[in-house]
């Protein structure tokens, strides 16, 4: 046996021949004993160290959030970890127990205690959402401490006056208070911001348009008076009135009812209407520009004749001369208010009214010479050259009457038709209709319609026969129509 082998077994007899001592460690965790390991490491038993592989409760409390970077004293403060309760009061000193119970997750996350988002989120469950600038405030700043027996949190007043009292107090542009202004902020106010206010006027006797929706309210409030105010245009523009020279509406007298011509568009391009005035504009009456019948200066009994503004165009006319031929000025008997040209004479005021294809005639057709009074009515006025120039038949040579009317219409000058039946002898009825082709067969001289001859028809073998024993009778045409005068056999 070597000599160390010795020296060890003597120190091993020796500590079995010793009295047994017993070790005692105090645990502070409680019932809590766990592998020491998890949290005390070999380089020191203090400070203890939660190690990557510790899992905190996963099931009654895990670490999440600020909970996670959260010192374990801050929570556990005895070290016995059986008495930490799950509890958010039992760390946190909850100010709302009192008012909101005591489950701190209604409003707050493990986030940050302070959570903005997931209070809004809560506030959406309340009869008050937050919107706009409400989103971005502090709960204090709507949620103070309320005075001896008023709540803090609930059963709050969600009227905007209830918060904002202090401001519609101060506020003097305008002053709300004075003015009379109802206590709903929101009429004129949004939740994004407190200036920038908008009031709608559509709600009030006089909605704004046109130019005044961009005026600013004192142009129009400039007394403070936003109640009863006169809606009257005048009460705003009485100067602008007074100003005014094209018309001069004070000289004329003209009614502050400025809405007759004025639009709220613009003051300017004013336009009247004249519909309400016994001279309602028609056609180019309604594009022509005020001075263009007012350049005179007069509104008020101004002339409607025609000639008070277009005498001059009267006095230029040639085509007919109206000055020469002494029209009437009354320009309405011809022309329309659309345009000055074409004119049309109404024909059918004067003693020879226009009919068939008088109508479509031009003036000059008859008016040539110019003359327009006491023009003669006889056909043969304008149509003496058609008489002469006639030669089926010819009615000059056969000295027809003149009277056109006798045998021809108004609708064409051809297709004569004479009143032969009533007037001489029956040939467009009776026996002898359809017999004829042409006025010669009977009228044998183009130059004397008083000859004529029955015996182009009639031969005289035939008539021999028939009027035998017929006392009197001789084969002559004159005889034939003393006997028929009708066209009938006697």
């Amino acid at each position: 046996m070597t000599w160390t082998l010795r020296i060890a077994l003597a120190l091993l007899v020796a500590a079995a021949a010793a009295p047994a001592q017993t070790v005692t460690t105090t645990n502070p965790h409680g019932p809590n004993i766990g592998a020491c390991a998890a949290c005390h490491g070999a380089e020191g038993w203090k400070p203890a160290r939660i190690s990557r592989d510790f899992v905190h409760a996963p099931r009654t409390f895990p670490l999440d959030g600020a909970h996670a970077r959260t010192a374990c004293t801050s929570c556990h403060v005895s070290l016995d970890f059986a008495k930490a309760k799950p509890a958010c009061a039992q760390c946190h000193r909850d100010v709302h127990a009192a008012e909101l119970g005591t489950d701190c997750a209604r409003c707050h996350s493990t986030r940050s205690f302070a959570d903005q988002a997931n209070l809004k989120r809560m506030h959406e469950l309340t009869r008050f959402p937050l919107r706009g600038a409400h989103a971005a405030l502090a709960c204090v700043a709507c949620h103070a401490p309320a005075q001896p027996g008023q709540s803090q949190y609930v059963r709050r007043p969600t009227a905007c006056i209830g918060c904002h009292a202090t401001t519609v107090r101060g506020v003097k542009d305008p002053d709300h208070l004075t003015a009379g202004f109802a206590l709903d902020c929101t009429q004129c106010h949004s939740m994004s911001s407190w200036r920038s206010a908008r009031f709608d006027h559509s709600a009030t006797r006089f909605a704004l348009t046109g130019a005044h929706r961009a005026a600013p309210c004192v142009s129009c409030h400039t007394n403070g008076v936003y109640r009863s105010l006169n809606s009257a245009c005048a009460s705003c523009h009485q100067s602008a009135y007074n100003a005014s020279t094209r018309p001069p509406h004070m000289q004329l007298a003209l009614p502050t009812i400025c809405a007759n011509c004025h639009t709220t568009t613009a003051w300017a391009g004013g336009t009247f209407d004249h519909s309400v005035t016994r001279f309602a504009l028609t056609g180019a009456h309604r594009t022509v520009s005020c001075t263009g019948c007012h350049g005179d200066g007069i509104y008020r009994g101004k002339t409607m004749v025609c000639a008070g503004c277009h005498q001059a165009r009267f006095d230029a006319t040639t085509n007919p001369n109206h000055r020469a031929a002494a029209f009437p000025t009354t320009c309405e008997s011809c022309h329309g208010t659309s345009a000055w040209t074409p004119s049309t004479f109404s024909h059918a005021t004067t003693r020879f009214p226009l009919t068939g294809a008088h109508v479509a005639v031009a003036c000059a057709s008859c008016h040539g010479d110019g003359v327009y009074r006491g023009k003669t009515m006889v056909c043969s006025g304008c149509h003496l050259a058609q008489y002469n120039g006639t030669t089926n038949p010819n009615h000059k040579a056969a000295a027809f009457p003149t009277l056109c009317e006798s045998c021809h219409t108004t609708a064409r000058w051809t297709g004569a038709t004479l009143n032969h039946d009533g007037t001489y002898f029956p040939i467009y009825s009776g026996t002898h209709k359809g017999r004829w082709s042409t006025c010669a067969d009977c009228h044998t001289s183009s130059t004397n319609y008083a000859v004529f001859s029955c015996f182009s028809c009639h031969r005289q073998s035939d008539m021999d026969a028939k009027h035998r024993g017929r006392t009197g009778y001789r084969y002559d045409s004159a005889l034939c129509y003393q006997c028929h005068p009708t066209g009938r056999a006697g």
